[in-house]
């Protein structure tokens, strides 16, 4: 046997060829290199007195960035476990012998795995950068050189320590030495190597999650008046414990500091549901404290995001290379409240200092107080700090040398130093790590965090460890801060009720209920109603294939006492569950004596609907899903007709028929009922690529954009959706391999002339290529790049030409696109005349992430607006 395959996890295997010293890491999603190492995947070894990790050296890129609302990609870590870990890139080390960490995948993954890398080393590239998120010019001058220090001298492109690998359709590729993979369908391929092969499908089943790396279990959540709970003590490469992080618990809020990997499982082990979040405070954009991000973009309301405005655009960069978004539409799932540094901010009451930090991307420190009986009650969360050795060694008298100033070394130093009643730091040690040893003689409580090892017992006399879910309680709570949750979801849902019979309701009793435990068996019919106030519920109904989640303040069994019938789910606990317990005839005379019975009957029938389908199975919010429903319309289309005009602007959900989705005469999906369509317009603002064909009587439900635009869950799957649809349509079989890229039908914006200037982008690139590839001068590949930059100028003047003459809204970001495309371009010419020749998929890849994707998503947005001013 050759080749041997291990399933490591859920969406996660490994393929190993040891004849040829080839390993492959196939899927990446968070936390990948955990469960590598706990499979054994990854070792200690020692050669010549050096130690260092085994581990892969490829990654199979998933087809699509995100599976059941996760990220699939995320190669930042198992390439740095490659990097340094293994050696790869370490002078003088035994495996550093030249050759690069591989990356497998599509085009369009590939490209934004080495955009979302790159601003993972580096985060803000340049003091434009800086200046541009509000830092002084002497500021970002001063930043800059430390973070030429920290990137030895030069910051440079992710490509010059990676090698990539784009793969087609059904065509079968080389990697090495014998070892070909093809993909079969989407997320499936063929690995083959002298006669053997595997099949490697990453895909998930619907109701499939990433498996986490380490059991936690589970803690009971009583919030505090003010008090830290620990949520992570570990590092990105612990086994066994979350990534460094905290929770502040104040005045019956709940805020994060940072967000790790898997997120949602920590958040369950504690007994917290995402939207009783109200804020995360966030220290930097690295994945041990980014990760789960899209856990808080996929909450039912949008969550306050704190840090400074410097932090801040580091974030929305990475994540927007990533995700391949807009900058701004992290605005879109987040509501940005701005720090500033080095003062004391006021959040709901609790004040928050950032203190900037040297880290080789941005990084605050936090420091949180508040006001009490004998002076300042104070918590301080040293993430990702340096120690004072390794910073003293950067200090120069150069002031335009890499590096920092003695003055602002001593500003560090005393920031760290700053004594407070409680204090987690970082000792992870290295380069970029912090050590014990600086905080020998510190007055503070000290936790010491951000490794993977035993503490040494010369750090344990410096600092305690603490356990997962363990809680400082700075200020004891005296209030019932569950019951005052209780009374404000029982107003969201019972809006106009009268306040003494919410009063009534109120008085009843919170109950426990342990995880795993089932609070409602499908099939039954309850004698009690349960308002969830506390917790993470699930509900699921196997036999129709439906999952999905309760947000806190919505009902369990409800809908069976007012319907007179049996639940059609199973609600079971995932966390500690806190529900407030109400008897079946008083809560059914309270609604209807307060002439709530009709409307909350409809509620409920819609909602038991809308919860059956994709797009509504995670749990709203009651007030937000109120809004939704109270703005719902119904409507019906007949077979054969065509959905076209306003009906496409709005979300539609099918409740019964069948609907096809064509480009020209091709099907491309057909949807039936519980799926949606119309998001393409009414959320992203690009039109429609498909051709809506209803192929039996259907009735939909419209709901209007206006009422899921700040809803971040629905912006999520259906950003999710979208990007699915992209990847089936531009990685269908062209049929040919001798042009970079076939022009489809589908592509077009419906105003000739720039349709027709497409094209000729496309031509232009196409004569390249040849000439990249058929040995022609270097004098003739530079004239063939005049020519398509020469053409881009002209095309771009004159689209932006066009639309300033019709005043398009969108112009100045569709400007600030064009500009980034020019410089993109130009560097790439400056690279292939310095002697770099990309072999023909790396090409590929660069032509579609700098050209098909812009054509697909921002012109066809313009091309509507024209098309409904007449122009075509």
């Amino acid at each position: 046997m050759k080749i041997y395959k291990t399933d490591v996890s859920r969406g996660i295997c490994w393929i190993e060829i040891p004849e040829i010293n080839f390993r492959l890491l196939c899927g990446c999603p968070a936390d990948a290199v955990k469960h590598l190492a706990k499979r054994g995947l990854i070792l200690p070894q020692e050669i010549d007195g050096v130690t260092f990790e085994t581990g892969p050296n490829a990654i199979l890129l998933s087809d699509v960035l995100l599976q059941n609302g996760e990220f699939a990609n995320l190669a930042e870590f198992p390439v740095l476990q490659m990097l340094y870990k293994q050696g790869l890139m370490i002078p003088n080390h035994p495996n550093n012998t030249g050759k690069k960490p591989l990356l497998i995948g599509t085009a369009e993954q590939i490209s934004a795995q080495l955009r979302y890398i790159y601003r993972g080393n580096y985060g803000l590239v340049s003091r434009e950068e800086m200046c541009e998120a509000g830092v002084s010019e002497e500021q970002a001058s001063e930043m800059m050189r430390l973070k030429l220090k920290f990137a030895f001298g030069n910051i440079r492109p992710a490509s010059d320590f990676i090698d990539t690998l784009v793969i087609g359709n059904a065509h079968c590729v080389d990697i090495q030495e014998g070892v070909s993979i093809q993909r079969l369908e989407l997320n499936i391929f063929k690995i083959s190597y002298k006669n053997e092969s595997f099949i490697i499908d990453l895909n998930l089943a619907p109701n499939e999650t990433y498996e986490c790396a380490y059991p936690l279990g589970f803690r009971r959540f009583e919030p505090e008046y003010f008090a830290v709970i620990h949520s992570g003590e570990g590092d990105g490469w612990d086994v066994n414990r979350p990534t460094m992080s905290s929770i502040i618990t104040y005045q019956g809020n709940v805020y994060l500091i940072d967000a790790g990997p898997h997120l949602l499982n920590t958040l369950a082990a504690l007994g917290i549901g995402i939207d009783q979040i109200d804020g995360i405070f966030h220290t930097h954009a690295h994945d041990d404290h980014f990760a789960g991000l899209t856990a808080l973009m996929r909450a039912g309301r949008k969550i306050r995001y704190f840090a400074t405005p410097l932090i801040r655009a580091s974030v929305e960069k990475k994540l927007s290379a990533l995700l391949g978004i807009k900058q701004d539409d992290f605005k879109h799932f987040f509501t940005v409240q701005d720090l500033v540094f080095d003062e004391w901010n006021n959040v709901d009451g609790l004040e928050v200092k950032p203190v900037f930090s040297p880290h080789p991307v941005e990084t605050n420190l936090f420091v949180f107080r508040t006001l009490w009986e004998d002076g300042y009650k104070t918590y301080a969360h040293f993430a990702d700090i340096v120690s004072l050795n390794t910073l003293k060694a950067m200090v120069t008298d150069n002031p335009v040398a890499p590096g920092l100033s003695l003055e602002s070394f001593e500003r560090v130093k005393n920031a760290y130093l700053m004594p407070y009643d409680l204090k987690k730091i970082d000792i992870g040690g290295g380069m970029i790590h912090g050590e014990a040893k600086d905080f020998a003689y510190d007055s503070s409580r000290i936790l010491l965090a951000h490794r993977a090892t035993e503490l040494t017992s010369e750090e344990k006399e410096i600092g305690s460890c603490a356990s997962f879910g363990t809680e400082d309680v700075l200020i004891k709570g005296m209030s019932e801060g569950f019951r005052r949750h209780a009374f404000s979801y029982l107003q969201s849902n019972f809006p106009g009720m009268a306040l003494y019979d919410l009063r009534m309701l109120v008085n009843h009793p919170l109950v426990d209920v342990n995880p795993g435990a089932i609070l409602i068996k499908e099939g039954s019919v309850p004698t009690d109603v349960l308002l969830l106030v506390s917790g993470q519920v699930e509900k699921l109904c196997t036999r129709e294939n439906l999952f999905g989640s309760l947000s806190a303040g919505a009902f369990i069994g409800a809908e069976a006492i007012l319907s007179d019938s049996a639940v059609r789910h199973t609600y079971r606990a995932l966390s500690f569950v806190r529900v407030l317990r109400l008897p079946l005839k008083l809560y059914t005379e309270v609604i209807r004596r307060n002439g709530l019975f009709d409307s909350v009957q409809h509620f409920v029938e819609m909602r038991n609907f809308l919860n059956t389908t994709s797009l509504f199975s995670e749990g709203l919010p009651v007030d937000i899903l109120s809004r939704i429903i109270s703005g719902i319309q119904e409507k019906e289309f007949k077979a054969g007709s065509v959905i076209s005009g306003s009906d496409i602007e709005v979300i539609n959900v099918i409740r019964t028929g069948v609907i096809e989705q064509r480009i020209g005469e091709k099907v491309l999906n057909t949807l039936r009922a519980k799926d949606f369509f119309g998001e393409e317009f009414a959320i992203l603002k690009i039109p429609s690529l498909f051709q809506l064909c209803v192929l039996e009587d259907t009735k939909v439900v419209q709901l209007p954009a206006k009422l899921l635009l700040d809803v971040p869950i629905l912006r999520w799957k259906i950003f999710d959706n979208h990007q699915k649809q992209v990847t089936r349509l531009v990685h269908r079989d062209n049929g040919s391999e001798s042009e970079v890229f076939i022009w489809q039908d589908a592509f077009e914006i419906n105003v000739s002339h720039m349709d027709e200037q497409h094209k000729h982008l496309i031509r232009i690139a196409n004569s390249i290529m040849e000439h990249l590839y058929n040995n022609a001068a270097m004098v003739d590949i530079s004239k063939a790049f005049d020519a398509l930059i020469d053409y881009t100028y002209y095309h771009f003047a004159e689209e932006e030409k066009l639309l300033e003459l019709y005043k398009y809204p969108a112009l100045d970001s569709q400007h600030d696109s064009h500009k980034h495309l020019v410089v993109q371009i130009i560097e790439y010419k400056k690279q292939i005349l310095s002697g770099y020749v990309p072999n023909k998929a790396e090409f590929l890849s660069f032509i579609h992430g700098w050209l098909v994707k812009h054509v697909l998503d921002d012109d066809r947005k313009y091309g509507a607006f024209l098309n409904a001013k007449g122009v075509y």
